[in-house]
């Protein structure tokens, strides 16, 4: 999976451990979604519910670290990947999917809306930890 994620991101610091992988795994509210083909890991998604103070007991998800191999695009991986990804968010009644996707991937954006997911209903924000100006 590691040479997955630096498809995805070219830094050194992704570091995939099994361990980790087992508590996605445990985790109830969160789900690591990983395609196979052919015996090779070609696409994942990492899937996270939030429970909401608006809406009753209904959680959202945020979905991040989307990622299909460059040699397995346009075999529906991805496609099947979101499908996946809405059949668990309808199982645990979510009010909305919301996807989180570097500006600069315009490609991903095109195959996301042809998902369904619209790129200008809302703006999402980063700070990232060296950002950070609290302590701790």
């Amino acid at each position: 999976m590691s040479e997955l994620y630096n498809q995805l991101v070219n830094n050194p610091a992704v570091n995939i451990e099994p361990e980790q992988i087992q508590a996605l795994y445990d985790d109830a509210r969160s789900k690591l979604f990983v395609c196979d083909y052919q015996g090779n890991v070609v696409g994942s998604a990492l899937v996270s519910l939030c429970l909401d103070v608006m809406f009753r007991k209904q959680p959202f998800a945020v979905v991040e670290n989307v990622i299909v191999d460059v040699a397995a695009r346009g075999l529906g991986v991805g496609t099947a990947l979101f499908q996946a990804i809405e059949i668990f968010c309808v199982s645990t009644n979510c009010s909305k999917i919301m996807l989180l996707s570097s500006s600069q991937r315009l490609d991903s954006h095109a195959f996301f809306e042809k998902q369904g997911y619209k790129g200008a209903v809302k703006r999402g924000f980063v700070k990232y930890r060296s950002a950070f100006t609290s302590a701790g």
